[in-house]
């Protein structure tokens, strides 16, 4: 439970709204959601993304389940224990079925984390959750332990983000979980239909070892349009949606048929630097010519773009309150989070100075591309951000894309952007995750760098995440991850902006719990006593 500390008043807002929910009863079986952002697709291994994730904890279970604090809770294993300091044992619940009848047990923990670095063209895996185990020993069908190389005392809590799959599809491709044929899971609920962009139906898991969800039917609408996710909550259409827009939060806060919640996210959102290639894509002279030498890789270059970024303004008058200015890799609160790091000041006249001292007194040309419909306000936050960078000289052009295509493209081989938005929710609910996924060097053996786009690389930080997570105890360990940080973020390897508050809001005698992993979990939504 070390895992996140207590979040202050102020960190969380509104820390009396993490609970909504009203006292009238729902009587109907069946609920609908409306979600924020595109899924893009079922496999519940193929993309480490929050959407699809969000989707997979409905269908699959896991080894250790997470609260709404990201606390470790039994799901599939009801023990777990270092037997020694390089071998974890967990002991299985007994008696679990999968949707098709089949039973659960040690041999299919083993074929889902064979699957995980196998998955074909999975554009961010899972491998590094768990690429730590050398050898995996099935002592008996409801026993089973894991070596690894080194002390690996997050391993319990990167478990906990792997989907168990049917030992039957360790190697089914993810077109067949999109159909339905593999998506065979212990969850709370089964999979009916999966109609990409549209939505997922879902039908109550009778049969689930666990508390049965209150809903017979579930169905994820997938409306990525803001004012069409409120226009849905306000017409009835669904009962429940996840980031209503900031324009609408005080209409909703002061209706008295609906409730709003609201945490500190463990997401952090930020611009990804192109700091690696000799030649970078859409940078370009003033004329429009591409730029021999990508002025990205310089340091200087890097500060004056987060110089020129006006954090305050974004989180107070396109955030309108719903965030928090970033300087770091997650909040205030969250374990690992350093408390030096804090957000640049804005100052437009000192990155002018840091452009004219790297060589580039008139500036030059630079495209940054976002999604226009994954983050709340991402297209209007990114045509807020061009005329900033225009103000000190970089001669901004901004072009957004429907998540699924900007996240193929941003994700792809060659990462074909230089300067862009994206966000990264810790799954471990501490700064390790973030380091390893987004700041450590490239590293397929290892499963680190997996969603590292802009390539920053530096072996000391490296070499400071991989002794973090081998350290044991908790304060040690924190302050490697304080280090590693401050090194990664004092080189600009990536650029922060900002914490999201998280929000979502019921129709009257729904009640759900605000959770810091951003996650909106059916069969977590009560009807109100």
């Amino acid at each position: 439970e070390s895992m996140i500390k207590t979040l202050s008043r102020a960190a969380l807002g509104i820390a009396a709204a993490s609970v909504i929910g009203l006292a009238t009863p729902v009587a109907a079986q069946e609920l609908t959601i409306g979600l924020g952002a595109n899924v893009t697709s079922i496999d519940p291994h193929f993309h480490n993304l929050t959407p699809n994730s969000n989707v997979a904890w409905h269908i699959f279970g896991r080894l250790l389940n997470q609260d709404e604090r990201q606390r470790l809770r039994p799901d599939l294993a009801v023990e777990w224990k270092a037997v020694d300091p390089t071998t974890w044992e967990f002991k299985l619940r007994r008696g679990v079925k999968f949707h098709d009848g089949s039973d659960f047990g040690a041999e299919d923990v083993v074929a889902s984390f064979k699957r995980v670095p196998w998955v074909p063209n999975s554009p961010s895996s899972f491998a590094g959750a768990t690429r730590q185990i050398t050898e995996t020993i099935v002592v008996d069908p409801y026993t089973i332990r894991f070596k690894t190389a080194r002390p690996a005392p997050l391993l319990p809590t990167d478990l906990a983000n792997v989907a168990i799959v049917s030992r039957k599809h360790e190697q089914s491709p993810t077109g067949d979980f999109n159909s339905g044929r593999a998506t065979i899971g212990t969850g709370p609920f089964k999979f009916v239909e999966y109609l990409p962009g549209d939505r997922i139906v879902l039908q109550r898991n009778d049969a689930y070892w666990g508390e049965k969800a209150p809903w017979a039917k579930v169905t994820l609408k997938l409306v990525t349009n803001d004012s069409a996710r409120v226009a849905a909550l306000l017409a009835g259409d669904v009962q429940m949606i996840e980031n209503p827009p900031t324009t609408d939060l005080a209409r909703l806060r002061t209706n008295p048929n609906f409730t709003v919640a609201q945490v500190v996210s463990n997401r952090v959102i930020y611009l990804h630097v192109d700091s690696f290639r000799d030649q970078t894509p859409f940078a370009s002279d003033k004329a429009g010519a591409l730029l021999p030498n990508n002025p990205l890789k310089d340091k200087r270059v890097r500060q004056a773009i987060s110089k020129s970024i006006n954090r305050p303004a974004i989180v107070e008058r396109l955030m309108e309150g719903t965030a928090l200015p970033a300087g770091g890799l997650l909040a205030e609160g969250f374990f690992g989070a350093s408390p030096k790091l804090k957000p640049d000041a804005f100052d437009p006249e000192g990155a002018r100075k840091l452009l004219a001292e790297a060589g580039y007194p008139n500036g030059f040309g630079l495209t940054i591309h976002g999604p226009n419909d994954r983050y709340p306000n991402d297209e209007k936050i990114l045509q807020a951000i061009g005329p900033m960078l225009t103000r000190i000289g970089i001669d901004a052009k901004v072009v957004t894309l429907p998540w699924a295509n900007y996240a193929a493209q941003a994700s792809a081989p060659n990462y074909s952007f230089s300067l862009f938005l994206v966000g990264w929710g810790s799954d471990t609910g501490e700064v390790s995750s973030t380091l390893r996924g987004l700041l450590a060097s490239v590293d397929r053996d290892r499963g680190h760098g997996a969603s590292n786009r802009g390539r920053y690389s530096n072996p000391k930080v490296d070499q400071i995440v991989q002794d973090a997570l081998a350290t044991v105890e908790d304060e040690k360990r924190e302050k490697l991850l304080f280090e590693a940080s401050e090194i990664a973020l004092g080189e600009y390897g990536l650029i922060p902006l900002y914490y999201p508050i998280h929000a979502w809001a019921t129709r009257k005698g729904l009640v759900y719990t605000a959770r810091t992993d951003d996650r909106t979990l059916a069969h977590l939504v009560k009807p109100a006593n």
